[in-house]
């Protein structure tokens, strides 16, 4: 080089072409370390954490970290779900793939882009959170026509279940029990016929009143009459057929066993059933009933027509004034007087006791609800009981049964006692025997009242009538 400067111009213009050709290659070298600098350093700012190059073993732990975070991110929240089709389309960040879903990368755009694998039957899962855990419900795989199928499928099959359940249990029974119709065909092969209550009532009836069935058969027909007429249904189904005015008309048998037996049955048919009561009013059944307790017939049978008799009163006001206007006070009496009835006396005291207690209830009931002019109260209050038993005598009569032993036949007497104070005050005030009869009493319970007490019992069965005695006593003086 100092020989070219030396040189002349011309010199050094004929070696510039050479010495031009190393410095064009330098500086090429020097452009391409530039672009390759600056290409390593645009690829180094946006590479993609998933294709760069790292360690196998820490790459993997590093991946799977990244994938358990992002696991409890999406249990964490609920995500939005992303419904693919058969075309690419991209996947917007937060958004949740159906499994079995194809997805890619796009090395041009960075983006993840996601669509369904061609040919495969892919079902989509909803994903909602709930309790901290996410439900999959296939979106894709039914359409709502299907649901409205599947329902209508399990409805059936739950009635045919049912059904099947339903024909079981018949099946079970129909082992455990026969039809009624075999049973009638046995029975009628066995000569045994299967009855209902009315027809064996009518049966009964017509064995009762055949002129060519014995006494016995007659006595037995009645008894077994009256297990039947226990039941209200029973007792007015005897009205249909006529059967209560054959009974009523047995009373008139010149067969005391007859008459015993039937007014058996009537006393049965009479209890609490009003309509019993009312078509044995116009059969004449309380005539009837009377007249044989007014005439001589046997204990037994005045037991069962008195039975009979309370049954008929009891709670029917009209035929309490019939009683009355029959002479019924007066039949009692007599029936009271008589020797030999004490067991009738008690029972006589007692019916009337029921009657005097059924008026009082019916006018304090009507009282409180305050009603004035009921049908029932109307009937109670031509109910004159209380004076005809003054006028009758039945204050000294009821008193004079105190003599009777028995404790209970004390009890149902000192009831009836009790009832009739307020009407017999004067006449108990100056009975000097009742009086004496009362203290009495009164010193025969206090000592059997002690042994009770020591007993333990406070309220025991003699202090009660005890307590009975006391209040007559205070009453009467």
């Amino acid at each position: 080089m100092p020989l070219g400067c030396r040189a002349g111009s011309r010199r050094s213009l004929t070696m510039a072409p050479q010495g031009l050709l190393p410095s064009r290659m330098a500086l090429r070298g020097m452009l391409l370390g530039l672009l390759m600098v600056s290409c390593f350093t645009f690829c180094s700012s946006h590479q993609n954490s998933e294709f760069a190059l790292t360690n196998p073993e820490k790459s993997t732990t590093k991946e799977t970290e990244r994938k358990t975070k992002a696991k409890e991110e999406l249990d964490t929240k609920v995500l939005e779900v992303f419904h693919p089709t058969h075309e690419w389309q991209a996947l917007q960040p937060g958004q949740a793939v159906p499994a079995g879903s194809h997805v890619r990368l796009n090395l041009q755009t960075g983006a993840r882009e996601v669509k369904l694998q061609y040919g495969d039957k892919i079902q989509n899962n909803l994903k909602e959170s709930k309790k901290g855990k996410r439900l999959d419900i296939n979106t894709n795989a039914y359409t709502s026509q299907d649901l409205k199928s599947a329902l209508a499928k399990l409805k059936k099959g739950a009635e045919m279940e049912s059904s099947e359940e339903d024909k079981a249990r018949q099946a079970e029974v129909k082992q455990l029990f026969r039809p009624i119709e075999e049973l009638k065909k046995d029975f009628a092969e066995l000569n045994v016929v299967i009855e209902t209550d009315v027809q064996i009532m009518v049966r009964l009836i017509n064995k009762f009143n055949s002129s060519s069935s014995s006494l016995e058969e007659k006595i037995a027909a009645l008894f077994d009459l009256e297990y039947y007429v226990h039941q209200m249904d029973n007792a007015q189904d005897l009205l249909s057929f006529g059967g209560l005015q054959v009974v009523i008309n047995a009373l008139n048998s010149t067969e005391p066993l007859v008459k015993e037996y039937a007014a058996f049955v009537l006393g049965a048919a009479f209890s609490s059933n009003p309509k019993v009561q009312v078509e044995a009013i116009e059969g004449g059944a309380l005539q009837k009933l009377l007249v044989i307790l007014a005439t001589k017939q046997p204990l037994a049978t005045k037991k069962k027509v008195l039975f009979a008799l309370c049954s008929l009163l009891r709670h029917f006001p009209y035929a309490q004034q019939q009683f009355l206007k029959l002479g019924g006070l007066q039949v009692l009496r007599s029936l009271v007087q008589e020797k030999g009835t004490e067991v009738l006396a008690v029972r006589v005291v007692t019916l009337l006791y029921d009657l005097i207690t059924e008026k009082m209830f019916a006018e304090e009931e009507a009282e409180l609800t305050r009603e004035t002019s009921p049908e029932k109260l109307q009937q109670y209050r031509q109910v004159h009981l209380l004076p005809g038993l003054r006028e009758q005598g039945w204050c000294a009569i009821t008193a004079s049964l105190l003599a009777l032993p028995e404790h209970d036949a004390r009890e149902k007497v000192l009831q009836t006692l009790g009832t009739l104070l307020a009407t017999c005050q004067d006449h108990y005030r100056q009975d000097a025997q009742l009086s004496r009869t009362l203290a009495s009493l009164q010193a025969e319970y206090q000592a059997l009242a002690a042994l009770e007490l020591q007993d333990g019992e406070e309220e025991g069965y003699f202090q009660e009538l005890l307590g009975s005695i006391n209040s007559l006593l205070q009453g009467l003086r």
